[in-house]
């Protein structure tokens, strides 16, 4: 299922679906991407105005999804060069991180409203 994520992008996109493995259900988010990259203007933005808003409206999104399995992206969001090694060493599904997940969300809402909070300055 797509989720409209703007901020980054006005059609920056956090994807879900169900997957399953041995006999478990689990829910897979993929985000797109919530980081406020150097330079992005989220104050006074007269080419994207409601830029901010777009933020907000993302992190609201992201918080409200359930997730099992953590994916982004980009590989670095959920860590997967280090996970890739522990994956091929066996064992239990290292990319089911909710916990990763939920701390990169609350990570990346953080840095937003430190950039938010500068800019209205």
């Amino acid at each position: 299922m797509a989720h409209l994520t703007p901020g980054h992008t006005k059609g920056c996109t956090t994807w879900t679906m169900k997957v399953q493995e041995g006999g478990k259900s689990y829910d897979v988010v993929i985000v797109g991407s919530p980081n406020v990259n150097s330079g992005y203007k989220l104050v006074n933005n007269k080419q994207y105005p409601g830029i901010a808003e777009d933020y907000a409206r993302t992190f609201r999104v992201l918080k409200s999804l359930h997730c099992d399995i953590f994916l982004g992206a980009h590989g670095e969001y959920y860590g997967m060069d280090g996970k890739l090694p522990q994956m091929k060493a066996g064992g239990p599904n290292v990319f089911i991180d909710p916990e990763g997940y939920r701390a990169y969300v609350a990570d990346r809402e953080k840095a937003y409203l430190a950039a938010l909070a500068q800019q209205r300055k």
